[in-house]
Order: structure tokens, then C-alpha cells, then sequence
């Protein structure tokens, strides 16, 4: 894959994404707080265990590492992981502020 193919720009894109998705459900688990994963019933919306968020966050993670072997090294190579960072921080925040997970949120 050579760094101007479009390929690699979307591998650096949802690199970003996925690390964006690791870092909030790596904090819910954490912070031992239940929180919506595909592992939950229903999925995405059903609230999942600290431990399910952990193991999500780490699969996450992991992802990222995978499509971020390589780290950015230009501007525009920086610009496209944060780019899908944030849109995927922007989508996380529509998508779960749909959801009353305040009042559910309780152990």
C-alpha cells in the first residue's frame, strides 16, 4: 500500500476512528460503569458489564494498533487519523445522547 493510495488514507481514517472507540469504552470500564457494546442485549443499546466494556475497549485497541502499524508521519497523514477520530467522537456523541443511559446507568 503506498501512503497517497486511497487505501491507505481510509486505513489511517478508521485507524482513528477505532482509537476514538477504545479510549470511551476502555474509560467506562474502568470507571466501572455499564455501558452499551455489541455484547449487550439488545446490541448497541442494552447496557454491558464494566468487564464487556474493557474487553470491547482492548478489541478496539487492538484494531487501531493493527490499521496504525505504520504511524502517520506528514501532515496530511496526521490530519486523516484525527479527521476519523473525531467524526467517529461525533457520531459516538449523537448515537448515545439518543440514549437514556443516566437513569439505566445504575448498578
Amino acid at each position: 500500500m503506498t501512503t497517497g493510495s486511497r487505501t491507505w488514507k481510509f486505513t489511517q481514517f478508521a485507524g482513528g476512528a477505532f482509537l476514538v472507540n477504545a479510549a470511551l469504552h476502555s474509560a467506562k470500564g474502568v470507571t466501572g460503569q455499564r455501558f452499551p457494546t455489541p455484547f449487550s442485549s439488545p446490541p448497541g443499546v442494552g447496557l454491558s458489564s464494566p468487564g464487556q466494556n474493557l474487553v470491547w475497549g482492548g478489541m478496539n485497541l487492538a484494531i487501531s494498533g493493527a490499521l496504525l502499524r505504520r504511524l502517520p508521519r506528514t501532515t496530511a497523514e496526521k490530519i486523516t487519523v484525527v479527521a476519523g477520530g473525531v467524526l467517529m467522537a461525533y457520531y459516538l456523541a449523537h448515537y448515545f445522547s439518543g440514549l437514556e443511559l443516566d437513569e439505566r446507568d445504575r448498578p
